[in-house]
């Protein structure tokens, strides 16, 4: 306890009294300054869709998202931001993957629009994945206020053909950040860190077919005396798991009976059947569940042969006689 002597000096007790005030100025002032030192940034999630993805093309998917981080702290101070994304869960054979179960399909994210940089992780704030993630430095302003925007530049990877037509989703609490003002260290660091929460990514894979075809070429013939056979193929590429059918068109002439097509040269025709089988005993035609040709997409091509067959008739006159089928595939 401080005692006081009282004294009659009424200018010294002025200066006492005036030196107590001064203090608690100063004490003041001195709070102030820290509150305004003070350092925080946070970062907001940096959630995509890639929409809807035909993997039977082979190509890769390409979309972006943002997400901005914010920091205050002292005025005209850089703070090193140390930027990661996470490898989300789960992963397919160590590589980022939107999932439906036990399926994936395959995703990378890249700090660059050419998609060369992977964004990874140094395992400072989230899950450790690739070489490493992205520095950035960003310059506060004479309020002590800056924030940046980046860019997340994703790709569904190419030459997934296999996948199945699910909904594929991708989540993980990302991006994450440590930051502290900039010093020599390299990223990442600082002591403090922040997360944008759960960051959201999804692509769909619908049910797909492709189909192409080689024609059915009879060659030369002389007279009509016996059967003519001839071959072509149906290719068929269905994405995994889609169940279809293929059917052949009745031909420029819509014959009902596919054995009954005509190749026609001006009104002169040949009639001709289209097969299924080397024999030829099973016609191939456009009627549902009768003469039409079912099969399960696995996402490669899936060639069908065509079997064709111009049996002994009267030989119209020479020339070059066609018809035109078409192919229609279902699923």
């Amino acid at each position: 306890m401080l005692w006081l002597r009282p004294v009659q000096n009424s200018a010294t007790r002025i200066v006492f009294r005036s030196g107590g005030i001064l203090g608690a100025i100063l004490l003041l002032t001195a709070m102030s300054c820290s509150i305004a030192q003070a350092q925080s940034c946070s970062v907001s999630t940096a959630s995509g869709s890639y929409g809807n993805v035909n993997v039977l093309s082979g190509a890769a998917a390409d979309t972006t998202s943002t997400f901005t981080v914010t920091c205050t702290g002292k005025k005209n101070n850089t703070v090193r931001l140390c930027l990661e994304m996470a490898a989300g869960s789960p992963t397919d054979a160590g590589k980022r993957a939107l999932s439906n179960g036990s399926k994936y399909l395959d995703h990378e994210f890249y700090s660059d629009a050419s998609r060369t940089q992977v964004w990874g992780s140094w395992g400072a704030v989230v899950a450790a994945y690739g070489s490493g993630g992205v520095t950035q430095d960003l310059l506060l302003d004479g309020s002590g206020n800056g924030n940046q925007t980046f860019t997340v530049y994703a790709r569904v990877l190419a030459n997934q053909s296999a996948a199945a037509p699910l909904t594929y989703s991708w989540s993980a609490v990302s991006p994450g950040l440590k930051y502290g003002y900039k010093g020599q260290a390299a990223c990442p660091t600082g002591s403090q860190t922040a997360t944008g929460g759960t960051t959201t990514w999804t692509a769909t894979v619908l049910a797909n077919c492709a189909v192409s075809a080689t024609g059915v070429n009879f060659g030369s013939s002389g007279p009509i005396t016996s059967n003519v056979d001839a071959s072509g193929t149906v290719t068929v590429q269905c994405t995994n798991s889609t169940a279809y059918s293929v059917a052949l068109s009745g031909g420029n002439s819509g014959a009902t009976d596919p054995t009954q097509r005509k190749m026609s040269k001006a009104s002169e025709t040949i009639t001709d059947g289209l097969y299924q089988n080397s024999a030829r005993t099973q016609p191939w035609g456009s009627t549902s569940g009768v003469n039409t040709i079912g099969g399960t997409g696995s996402g490669s091509n899936q060639a069908l042969t065509v079997y064709g067959r111009v049996t002994a008739q009267t030989t119209p006159s020479p020339g070059a006689y066609t018809d035109s089928v078409v192919v229609t595939v279902t699923y």
